[in-house]
């Protein structure tokens, strides 16, 4: 089966993998001109990792991972207030965790795919014919493409969804944050956070920092706006938002860069995942949001699934669609500690912290920020 997959992400290089290594001819397009160096570091556990575990992959997530002593809140003077011990959450998953950058994830990914996949970067999907016998796709470059099946794994703001499936606000769950990611160098503030995920313990707005390699420090944030709107300059939506707060707060917007990830976090929701030759896979059709932290594992353990089930497509959403389903509802009761809207939630979410401690509990608590674990199928 002829397969062309829209999307060089996670979900869609992972797809292309397990594809080719089957001995279907796969054609993976991407708009951007080439990898994208944005993004977020992750806690990478659950479906994802039993997934790189069979693709032979673990080695080198570890080697470009990193094993952090813990995630710790910091207020405005920087004085720590509560914390989270990452060995105590990485036993709570079996010990199957570690953290890494999210281009480095793609960067593997990348590098293990076979030589019969085609990657072309600087050519998205325009147009889309989608016929019983199969699908024609036009891309930006002026070229196209016939296939006996279109995978859109093109994230939350997918393309391929959107010509097929409808307008993205039919299916799009605004959850009332909006995000960045960038990184930095500063010595200082490398010197604070290295071996640690430091976030700030504020109400309504909060930014984290992790030491990265080589002098590096990896940022994010997220705020609480009803507004879903993006700015037109993100730089400057970030430093007029969090611009008040202390610690190292400014200091890392003073060495933000002109470029940054910059979006909503928001959820997707279809009633179907495939229409006729055409399915969707990671974000495009599950996105889970920030909230939930494991969309990465998640687009690939979904990329596994329906690796293991071209001819079912069905049989992949009956399968997947739950998982994903119960990943987005833990997220959505959890959003009001994920960032505190009061300082009363913000003392509360201390308290809850300090139980995480006390054996059982921590487990307890792991749960309710992650979910039930996830057996992966779809050899």
């Amino acid at each position: 089966m002829k397969v062309v997959i829209c999307g060089a992400g996670i979900a869609g290089l992972t797809l292309a993998g397990r594809l080719a290594a089957a001995g279907h001819p796969v054609v993976v397009v991407e708009k951007s001109a080439g990898p994208r160096p944005e993004g977020y570091m992750i806690d990478f556990f659950g479906p994802g990792y039993d997934a790189a575990e069979r693709m032979g992959l673990l080695p080198r997530f570890h080697e470009l991972g990193y094993r952090f002593i813990e995630a710790g809140y910091h207020d405005e003077t920087g004085r720590r207030r509560a914390g989270l011990n990452f060995a105590r959450f990485a036993e709570s998953m079996g010990g199957r965790m570690t953290s890494i950058m999210r281009p480095d994830v793609e960067h593997i990914l990348r590098t293990d795919l076979p030589p019969e996949v085609t990657l072309r970067f600087g050519a998205g999907v325009v147009a889309v014919d989608n016929r019983p016998d199969g699908v024609s796709v036009a891309l930006s470059d002026g070229t196209s493409l016939d296939a006996d099946l279109l995978v859109g794994a093109d994230g939350i703001h997918s393309t391929v969804r959107r010509l097929v499936f409808g307008d993205e606000q039919r299916f799009f769950r605004y959850l009332g944050f909006h995000t960045a990611a960038f990184t930095v160098t500063d010595p200082e503030i490398h010197r604070l956070v290295e071996g640690r995920f430091c976030l700030t313990d504020t109400v309504g707005r909060q930014v984290g920092c992790y030491g990265l390699r080589d002098g590096w420090v990896a940022a994010f944030t997220v705020h609480r706006t009803p507004d879903p709107t993006l700015p037109t300059d993100p730089r400057a939506s970030v430093r007029a938002a969090y611009g008040t707060l202390g610690w190292i707060v400014p200091r890392v917007l003073e060495r933000c860069p002109p470029e940054i990830y910059y979006d909503q976090v928001a959820q997707i929701e279809l009633p179907r995942w495939s229409a006729g030759r055409v399915v969707l896979v990671g974000d495009a059709c599950g996105a889970v949001s920030l909230l939930a932290g494991q969309g990465a594992s998640l687009g690939m353990g979904g990329a596994f699934v329906l690796a293991g089930h071209l001819d079912d497509l069905d049989g992949y959403e009956r399968r997947w669609r739950p998982v994903v389903a119960e990943k987005q509802r833990i997220a959505r009761s959890g959003a009001r500690w994920f960032l505190p809207a009061t300082a009363l939630r913000l003392h509360v979410r201390r308290w809850a912290m300090r139980l995480a401690r006390v054996p059982w509990i921590d487990r307890r608590i792991a749960t309710s920020l992650v979910g039930k674990p996830t057996a992966l199928v779809g050899d």
